[in-house]
């Protein structure tokens, strides 16, 4: 995740004043006192927190204000192979039995009854299944990055924020790990990270997204780059001639769960009626 500075920057446009460098005003000590009141009144159980390397922040000169990120799932085109999952934990350091991304497997028999499974192994292969079907698919989850999301609201602490260029985000510089953000994701996105005790997600790998390749040109999120069918597009929203905003354009895309009014930035071609 970027640190401090960088979400300032993200969110205000400019730098954080550097923090006090009295022990009273570190940041591990504000946490505590934090997670002590937490506890003080809900009852809960505070474990010692793992430390794990964190992701490097955006480039020096980034353009805050020159992009809108957003992100188009194929589900015709998805073939279910897992190699989005396994990028994905390779590229972030996702703890064994807990996804940033996953995909889900939808079996719909001859009699018209629907079977949903998920590949729940290490390899994330799914498991052969016997019988015949109608007709069968695969539905490639993630964070939706939603403009109105609901993590962002019940953080207590402000730790779930939104960036200017389109991305939510976790600071964990002031995550609690309570949780709150977890049980209100409509989409089920979110997880407590067991070696920090700290909420995690889908991030679009924004330690790439923001950080351009030696020859200038744009990184794109670890799944994206590894899918053999290019199931999964991902681009910039203010870019009018970007591969994103021209296939919203041409073709006719849908959100997960329109209802709940929390206007996703990750539009399916293709979707289902049964994932709806």
């Amino acid at each position: 995740m970027p640190r401090q500075k960088n979400r300032a920057a993200a969110t205000h446009g400019s730098e954080a004043p550097p923090a006090a460098k009295s022990p009273s005003a570190t940041p591990e000590l504000t946490r505590r006192e934090a997670l002590g009141a937490l506890a003080g009144t809900s009852g809960l159980l505070l474990l010692a927190c793992g430390g794990r390397p964190p992701e490097r922040g955006p480039v020096d000169g980034y353009d805050w204000n020159g992009h809108r990120w957003g992100y188009a799932i194929d589900v015709d085109k998805c073939i279910g192979c897992g190699s989005c999952q396994r990028a994905c934990r390779s590229e972030n350091n996702v703890p064994d039995g807990y996804h940033r991304t996953w995909v889900e497997r939808y079996r719909v028999t001859l009699k018209g009854d629907l079977h949903v499974d998920v590949a729940t192994g290490s390899d994330h292969v799914f498991a052969t299944v016997e019988g015949e079907v109608s007709r069968a698919f695969f539905v490639p989850k993630m964070c939706n990055h939603c403009s109105g999301s609901v993590c962002t609201k019940v953080c207590p602490v402000g730790a779930s924020f939104h960036t200017r260029d389109g991305v939510v985000l976790v600071d964990h510089d002031h995550c609690i790990g309570c949780g709150y953000c977890v049980q209100a994701c409509p989409y089920g996105c979110r997880y407590i990270d067991p070696r920090i005790h700290m909420a995690d997600k889908c991030t679009w790998c924004y330690h790439r997204i923001t950080r351009p390749r030696a020859d200038g040109t744009r990184q794109d999120p670890a799944c994206v780059e590894c899918c053999p069918v290019k199931a999964r597009i991902f681009g910039d929203l203010k870019d009018p001639k970007s591969r994103l905003s021209l296939l919203l354009k041409r073709r006719t895309y849908r959100v997960l769960r329109p209802a709940l009014g929390t206007e996703p930035n990750c539009y399916y071609h293709g979707l289902k009626r049964e994932v709806l």
